[in-house]
């Protein structure tokens, strides 16, 4: 099957494909084509307008500034993969980022794309709501900031008016200094190019990681494909705060995290078990992200 007849436009910049899709009739933005391409060859969408958001360059970019990292909306999968930047500074989005699909959608992929898909079960929305980030939009009046936490409102339903589209990410620098920070972004999955069964993104700041017992000051996590929207758990984050991580915090985090949860049922995955994947790769990611923050931990993926 083929798409349905549409109509092409192709803007260099952010003012003028905000314009184009306020003023036609049934437009639709595409950032990589990594998803919309496969819903209008299945003609499960049928716009009369492509607004293709390749050519504005100024949206591919990471920029490490004073208080936060910036990453534009047309950023690759591959590039977050091997910025050294985000490495240094916010591991997770590299780590989410490493384990989208295959080589040939991380190529093409963008964060903006998939943040604005809004698919629960993606890595880049677990990943913002874990670390507190904001999402830029652009639309007709001017542009506006969204915390990631309000963005994502029901199962691929995101806090997006019309014509609006994606321009940025930006994660805060002040609660994850590098020095004694560590983060972690771990999945399940049958095969690298399928949707996660769950995926938990973590980190953990501590107060002296030099010390014998290094002590919690803050924790952040959260889940994917555990809801129909990513899955904040300030419960686990609150069960590991202001001790040194133990067994018995990371059982009532754990704990926590599947009390949290509450995913659909998949063809390979259950209710039941998802439930427990939750729990048990909430658990390894506030881990990891801790050993990673005192010096200990494997580096990122």
């Amino acid at each position: 099957m083929k798409p349905a007849q549409f109509q092409y436009h192709r803007p260099t910049s952010p003012a003028e494909a905000v314009e184009l899709a306020a003023e036609l009739e049934e437009a639709e933005f595409m950032a990589g084509n990594q998803s919309l391409g496969i819903v209008m060859s299945n003609r499960l969408a049928t716009p009369a307008n492509i607004v293709d958001l390749s050519r504005i360059d100024e949206l591919d970019f990471v920029a490490v500034e004073d208080d936060a990292v910036r990453v534009g909306a047309l950023t690759t999968h591959r590039s977050i993969s091997q910025s050294t930047r985000l490495a240094e500074h916010v591991p997770m989005l590299p780590e989410a980022a490493a384990q989208i699909a295959g080589p040939s959608v991380r190529n093409r992929g963008t964060i903006g794309g998939s943040l604005g898909e809004a698919d629960p079960a993606g890595n880049y929305p677990a990943a913002l709501v874990a670390l507190d980030g904001d999402i830029t939009l652009r639309g007709p009046d001017g542009t506006r900031t969204v915390d990631a936490r309000e963005f994502f409102i029901a199962y691929m339903f995101t806090d997006m008016a019309e014509a609006e589209l994606i321009e940025s990410v930006s994660v805060p620098r002040g609660p994850f200094p590098p020095e004694r920070t560590g983060m972690a972004f771990d999945e399940l999955k049958r095969a690298a190019q399928t949707w996660p069964t769950i995926s938990a993104g973590a980190s953990v700041r501590v107060d002296d990681p030099d010390a014998d017992a290094p002590v919690v000051e803050d924790a952040r996590l959260a889940l994917a494909n555990a809801a129909d929207v990513p899955l904040h758990v300030p419960d686990a984050e609150a069960a590991v705060e202001g001790e040194p991580l133990s067994d018995a915090t990371l059982d009532e985090a754990g704990d926590a995290a599947r009390e949290a949860a509450e995913p659909s049922e998949e063809m390979h995955a259950d209710r039941e078990f998802k439930l427990d994947v939750a729990g048990e790769y909430g658990r390894r990611a506030l881990e990891t992200a801790y050993d990673r923050a005192c010096g200990t931990g494997g580096e990122p993926a």
